[in-house]
């Protein structure tokens, strides 16, 4: 069961998913390759091998999305609808304007925003069906202004997507959607195939092939993050806060993968020994505790510190994805430097960001919470620089541009702002 260490012990032996499979990335390589030569007849042999699923066509029927949003219940949907609007309010925040500045000698410098044209958002299948995934990457891309957003999800036993899939796409109104998944879904997006246009940027998570895809073909196009496995990490000294609270709220990452990692760091060694009796005690009862034991065996564990200090420091050295405030004094959330998402309070529970509370819940993985940042409308936009120069700055700033252009031995760059100073 998971293990009970102290700070040093913890220190000797972290590491991070940094080790490349390559057996893996040589497969992937020869997908991507496949993919590229032979387009749709590519896909559909790797959608009979891989998914064991024989289709004539790649492309969702808008007869079929609708069907299944004619099909959904109507709580679900009531509740869809709901996740979506408080994700959409949050999100319309983020939305980045043009903008110019003058100077008094008649300059304007500035940047001017635009959406990226086309995005492909993946949608994995497998172990779960994730709707929310869906809403967190498609939402902030409409706000943005992304004209053209494709779907791709890897087709069920009806050779269709997960109906929860092809309904959220109907609430969202995005109608091309195609049951394609793994590398080959991921090439498909970045090189075209004759059913499938090719997009710009690539988001959405997925299992190591995907991921290993997504890392190939970046450069051909931008994607958001390569997601490492799920984690949440829960710093704790209140032990007013049931033990409950902590222990359901690790498993509700346990259960996403076996390789997710769950870590809770305490002052108390009470609270310690009662989280690991009541994990042994209760994954045997629950739905997925294959999964879940896997996980909180080989990459749970509770890290007993003396000081919150000492705790605070590791949770910025770890940088989790997600990232539980169980204490008495919140206000050291300013010492937090390094997370994904933070969740303040015994009512914050993670899956509230999971689904329903508003901001992202695409994050940095695998400690790129150090650098990086949730998935926003920041990431469905780009912007180009905007310069107009005056006369008057030319006048003013030429000799001083000639001057810099030579000392790099660029002779030509400086030759273009001496002609235009000979003529004024």
């Amino acid at each position: 069961m998971i293990p009970i260490i102290d700070k040093e012990t913890f220190d000797q032996t972290y590491t991070r998913f940094h080790i490349r499979d390559h057996e893996i990335q040589k497969q992937v390589t020869e997908i991507i390759d496949t993919v590229a030569k032979h387009k749709d007849h590519a896909l559909l042999d790797y959608t009979r091998r891989f998914d064991q699923i024989e289709l004539t066509s790649l492309r969702v029927s808008k007869k079929a999305i609708s069907h299944a949003l004619h099909e959904l219940d109507k709580d679900t949907r009531r509740i869809f609808e709901q996740a979506i609007q408080n994700i959409q309010i949050f999100h319309e925040t983020q939305l980045q304007e043009s903008w110019k500045a003058d100077f008094n000698d008649g300059t304007q410098l500035g940047q001017i925003y635009s959406a990226i044209d086309r995005v492909g958002i993946y949608i994995p299948g497998g172990r779960a069906v994730y709707p929310s995934t869906l809403i967190m990457n498609a939402v902030p891309a409409k706000i943005a202004g992304v004209p053209s957003i494709v779907i791709i999800s890897p087709p069920g036993p009806s050779g269709l997507p997960h109906p929860l899939i092809l309904a959220t796409c109907a609430l969202l109104e995005l109608d091309e959607i195609y049951a394609v998944g793994g590398a080959h879904g991921i090439a498909a997006l970045a090189y075209g195939t004759e059913s499938i246009a090719p997009v710009y940027k690539i988001t959405g998570p997925g299992n190591a092939y995907v991921a290993e895809a997504k890392r190939q073909v970046f450069g051909i196009v931008g994607i958001d993050t390569i997601a490492g496995p799920s984690e949440i990490l829960i710093l704790h000294d209140d032990t007013d806060i049931p033990v409950e609270y902590i222990v359901r709220d690790l498993l509700s990452q346990a259960e996403h993968d076996p390789d997710a990692r769950c870590t809770l760091i305490t002052v108390s060694k009470n609270t310690a020994e009662k989280v690991v009796k009541r994990l042994e005690n209760l994954i045997p009862r629950l739905p997925r505790k294959e999964i879940m034991m896997q996980s909180i065996q080989n990459n749970g564990r509770i890290i007993l510190v003396d000081t919150l200090d000492q705790g605070i420091d590791l949770v910025n050295a770890i940088a989790p994805e997600h990232f539980e405030l169980l204490v008495k004094d919140t206000s050291i959330i300013s010492k937090i430097r390094n997370a994904g998402a933070i969740f303040v309070g015994q009512y914050s529970s993670e899956p509230a960001g999971d689904y329903y509370a508003g901001p992202n819940h695409t994050l940095p993985t695998n400690g790129a919470a150090r650098y990086a940042s949730p998935l926003g409308v920041q990431d469905f936009q780009k912007h180009s620089s905007y310069i107009k120069y005056s006369h008057d700055r030319l006048v003013s700033q030429g000799k001083d541009i000639i001057h810099f252009a030579k000392l790099e031995e660029l002779y030509a760059h400086a030759a273009a702002i001496e002609v235009r100073l000979e003529n004024l």
